[in-house]
């Protein structure tokens, strides 16, 4: 059983990945196509995210309490009928209307995977060491779609709206994994009451605090990069800008799975994970402030690099040192909480830093980032204390 629902589970933080970043992969051909500015394109972004905050909330309890399975399949028939709702969106009302099912996809297939990947790998013994390992192949996700998207677009010259559908294909195959797999059992036990009771655990609310912060970098990069990059090589000689941003948007990907698989062969990674998180944060304060100051795309790329790699342990760690301080019967119910307030944070910070470009730039309103990394920082040190003390 283990295989396959560890398949499974990598298929989930996979297409996560495709959910998260599909926006910033095409975001400057939907704004074309939609014709709306940076602004608008940002109300996409808090629609896909504020939907995602009230659906992780039911989630994760939901897991606990009636099993993987039916989520799994919910969460891959969304994902999916988004997509193909998206590439056919000629209106912002209704690529609003994808957004909104794209979110609901996206945090049943993320609870789902992200709940199941400390169980099912390193014999459940070493979370946070799962978690990277599993999550990395949500990096895989971030490398793949925008390449898939510059593929179609450039080699194919095809439009946008073929890779939303290839992508929606793909979906429906992970669906048919989802149906024929065999799912652990849950304990009938559980009741949501346990849920608000954990609200009161200060592991709980530092882990939440610290993903509000992260998801809102995440977010925010992802949803910028393109345009950002797009700024910076438009300055220069380049060609393309667009093309050449979207695989800059790549690179931000391969960083991300290369970090995650690296910090997942450091054994034992829970005894040591508060100070990951710690070092991970002083890094990506540090790419923040050069994508702010880069005058060139080399310098900007880089940055984008040095964020993928700095990035990658955050999340993961955060969720592996949590779930460590408690039972596995527990780890929906913990995930649910601890995401859903990283939701906010994705919800409303990409949102202010399009409305701030929409007078200026990018790379400018970029300054909110640095901000939201600097009070992380804090709270990666809260998250050491905490788990010191427990």
């Amino acid at each position: 059983m283990k295989k396959t629902t560890a398949a499974v589970a990598l298929m989930a933080v996979f297409t996560l990945a495709i959910c998260l970043i599909i926006l910033g992969s095409v975001s400057i051909e939907l704004m074309d196509a939609l014709k709306i500015d940076s602004g608008r394109f940002g109300t996409l972004v808090l629609a896909l995210f504020l939907t995602s905050f009230f659906v992780q909330l039911i989630a994760g309890p939901l897991v606990d309490k009636i099993g993987h399975k039916p989520v799994a399949i919910f969460g891959f028939s969304a994902t999916s009928l988004s997509m193909l709702i998206l590439s056919i969106a000629n209106t912002f009302p209704l690529a609003l209307t994808a957004c909104v099912i794209l979110g609901m996809g996206a945090m049943s297939v993320n609870t789902v995977g992200n709940t199941l990947i400390p169980v099912v790998l390193f014999q459940g013994k070493d979370p946070a060491r799962a978690s990277n390992f599993g999550n990395g192949f949500f990096g895989l996700g971030y490398i793949l779609t925008p390449l898939l998207v510059v593929f179609i677009i450039k080699s194919l010259g095809l439009s946008y709206h073929t890779a939303l559908i290839v992508l929606a294909v793909l979906c429906l195959v992970f669906l048919v994994f989802a149906v024929f797999t065999t799912f652990p059992e849950v304990k009938t036990g559980f009741r949501f009451t346990m849920a608000v009771r954990l609200l009161s655990k200060p592991a709980i609310i530092v882990a939440a605090l610290g993903m509000f912060c992260y998801t809102s970098l995440e977010s925010s990069v992802s949803t910028w990069i393109k345009k950002l990059m797009e700024e910076l090589f438009s300055a220069g000689s380049a060609t393309d800008a667009t093309a050449s941003a979207g695989l800059v948007l790549s690179l931000f990907g391969v960083a991300m799975m290369a970090g995650r698989f690296l910090t997942a062969s450091v054994r034992n990674l829970t005894a040591i994970g508060t100070k990951v998180i710690v070092f991970s944060t002083v890094l990506a304060i540090i790419s923040i402030v050069l994508m702010i100051i880069a005058r060139s795309s080399a310098v900007g790329i880089i940055a984008v690099i040095l964020a993928g790699i700095s990035f990658a342990p955050i999340f993961p760690t955060i969720v592996g040192v949590t779930f460590s301080r408690f039972e596995p019967g527990l780890y929906g119910s913990i995930f649910g909480i601890v995401f859903a307030i990283g939701l906010l944070g994705g919800t409303f910070v990409p949102k202010i830093i399009g409305n701030l470009s929409t007078e200026s730039t990018v790379q400018q309103s970029l300054v909110v980032a640095a901000v939201i990394a600097g009070v992380l920082f804090v709270i990666s040190l809260l998250i050491g204390r905490v788990n010191k003390s427990n």
